[in-house]
């Protein structure tokens, strides 16, 4: 059986978990929580970085990070379901799968800066450079949001929009009236999103 590494918090492990349901593999996962910053956790035996997602394989192996994961998957599923093998959908799926990693990524280097230090440590030209980042990734997903079939770019947006309404009270919300449309039909459509909801 594959063992999936994660925290439920984490935007990156729920993408591979909605991932995982999508292609009828969750029957072959096993979910195992993991604690990052707990030298004793195999984390580190698993994954040299110590971050999660990290999934190992019925050999010991192990594959991170979520995007080779996901790469993993599908082609375990027979390829191409979530990842489309026609070029032009490839990488326009590959790329907004960059795009909701990429807010997820300046959505926790907010986070650890905002909670992590003392207030009066806190560096607030990082937080703002990060929150353009998100404030132009939104506003460009607003514009068009993800159309077609629901593929990999699609889940790591959900899961994006997501980790901004657990951690930052869903303010992204009040501007993107277009996107938070998208989210809910999203929803609607993939149980397996609210099923993986903290």
């Amino acid at each position: 059986m594959l063992v999936l590494r994660y925290s439920p918090a984490s935007p990156y492990a729920r993408k591979i978990r909605i991932a995982a349901d999508l292609l009828g593999l969750s029957e072959r996962i096993e979910i195992a929580a993991a604690d990052a910053a707990d030298p004793a956790d195999s984390l580190r035996r698993q994954n040299p970085l110590g971050k999660i997602p990290t999934l190992v394989l019925e050999d010991g192996s192990a594959l991170y990070d979520s995007r080779v994961i996901a790469e993993y998957l599908d082609h375990l599923a027979g390829g191409g379901r979530i990842i489309p093998t026609e070029a032009t959908a490839r990488f326009a799926a590959l790329r907004l799968q960059a795009l909701g990693d990429g807010i997820n990524a300046a959505a926790l280097l907010i986070r650890y800066e905002t909670f992590s230090r003392p207030e009066a440590m806190r560096y607030e030209e990082a937080i703002a450079l990060q929150q353009g980042k998100i404030d132009r990734a939104l506003g460009a997903l607003d514009a068009a949001a993800p159309a077609g079939s629901v593929d990999i770019g699609h889940i790591a947006v959900a899961c994006a929009l997501g980790y901004l309404d657990l951690r930052f009270s869903g303010a992204w919300r009040e501007n993107h009236q277009s996107l938070v449309s998208w989210l809910t039909k999203f929803a609607r459509a993939i149980p397996a999103f609210d099923a993986t909801k903290v």
